[in-house]
């Protein structure tokens, strides 16, 4: 799948729930089907990006974890 990620959000150093309050307010800001990159390395985004994307029906396109750090790519929803 190619696509083209519109922002990037570096949330590296912190902690819960700021990543997850960070990306909402970037999400809002965005165009529906816009795709943002979040960088963490929080590991409880592992737990709260998916639940977030599947809580307001946001696509979770890339989840994964490379070098201590957790990646994820996520397409803004029309429900949002």
């Amino acid at each position: 799948m190619s696509y083209t990620i519109s922002r990037t959000l570096d949330t590296c150093g912190l902690n819960c729930p700021e990543p997850v309050m960070m990306l909402h307010k970037t999400v809002r800001e965005m165009a529906v089907g816009d795709i943002v990159e979040v960088i963490a390395t929080d590991p409880s985004t592992s737990r709260d990006i998916p639940k977030f994307c599947n809580f307001l029906e946001h696509e979770l396109l890339v989840n994964e974890e490379r070098d201590d750090r957790f990646y994820y790519h996520i397409r803004k929803g029309e429900a949002a």
